[in-house]
């Protein structure tokens, strides 16, 4: 069985004794796998875990989909405040992260500094960490090229080839390589993929790159239908006719299950809960699925 929890969203779920920020976090786990999918921007997401009684000592890994701050700023707080009823609601008395936690996987050029401009100036929109914090703290940094398997039917995916030239990036969106700025392609973006008999289940982070984009990669090398996405698709700028053709083309690609938080946006949330034949949820902070 998988089970996936959401840590960390815009939205509150029903539980009120949770916090929601702007970011994404959500803890992965299929048998006795656990994988950490995005951190959230703060040590909300650990408090939230800890309130849900979801353990966060036993991971097999920590995975950051890109270095923007509300998917990976958390990371920080996780290893700096990670320690007693932080990271364990179990084990107050731990003092030691796990090597799980010290296990980070990421996309290449993850350390390339992001920014949105904001007129003639910038927001700082990175992690606000780098490697001399990754080995000031022993991290093992695993960088995925291409694809990646973790465990038997869990990989890693990323190099997004660019087939759907209506899903543009906004032009505010600026890494910094050298003394110079220039447009974010997102190279640095990755997604989390399971293997399951009704096809394969993709977690998005915020989808930069483009959900159709991302997903038609995904479906071509594994030769499978996609069965079910979790997470953000950075929708939430697009029109109607984007937004329509997004959902076509997912019903097309085998899309059964549908579980939107973060960047979505309203416009496509609405347009698939309208669909029959997918079916769909809110991933606010709280809520969780299971898959057979």
């Amino acid at each position: 069985m998988i089970r996936i929890t959401t840590l960390m969203d815009n939205e509150l779920s029903a539980n009120k004794a949770l916090l929601c920020q702007h970011g994404l976090s959500f803890l992965v786990e299929r048998d006795n796998f656990r994988i950490l999918f995005d951190c959230g921007p703060g040590e909300a997401m650990c408090r939230n875990a800890h309130r849900l009684g979801r353990d966060l000592v036993n991971l097999d890994g920590v995975v950051l989909s890109h270095s923007h701050y509300d998917h990976g700023a958390g990371y920080r707080d996780f290893l700096e405040q990670g320690k007693g009823s932080f990271i364990s609601a179990g084990n107050e008395s731990s003092t030691m992260l796990p090597p799980g936690a010290l296990t980070l996987y990421t996309g290449p050029h993850f350390f390339e500094p992001k920014y949105a401009r904001n007129g003639f100036g910038f927001t700082d929109l990175s992690v606000g960490f780098d490697r001399e914090f990754l080995e000031k703290h022993h991290v093992e940094h695993h960088v995925c090229q291409g694809r990646e398997e973790l465990a038997k039917g869990i990989w890693l995916v990323g190099d997004f080839p660019r087939q759907y030239e209506f899903e543009t990036i906004p032009d505010r969106f600026v890494r910094q390589v050298g003394e110079r700025m220039i447009p974010d392609d997102f190279a640095d973006e990755i997604c989390l993929v399971l293997e399951m008999k009704e096809g394969l289940v993709i977690l998005a982070g915020c989808s930069h790159p483009g959900i159709l984009n991302m997903t038609e990669h995904i479906r071509r090398i594994f030769a499978k239908p996609v069965y079910a996405i979790f997470g953000g698709t950075h929708l939430k700028e697009a029109d109607e006719e984007r937004v329509r053709l997004t959902v076509d083309y997912l019903k097309w690609a085998g899309l059964r299950l549908l579980g939107l938080n973060h960047c979505s946006g309203t416009s496509a949330k609405e347009r698939i809960a309208r669909d029959f034949q997918v079916k769909s949820c809110f991933m606010r902070a709280g809520d969780c699925v299971f898959l057979e």
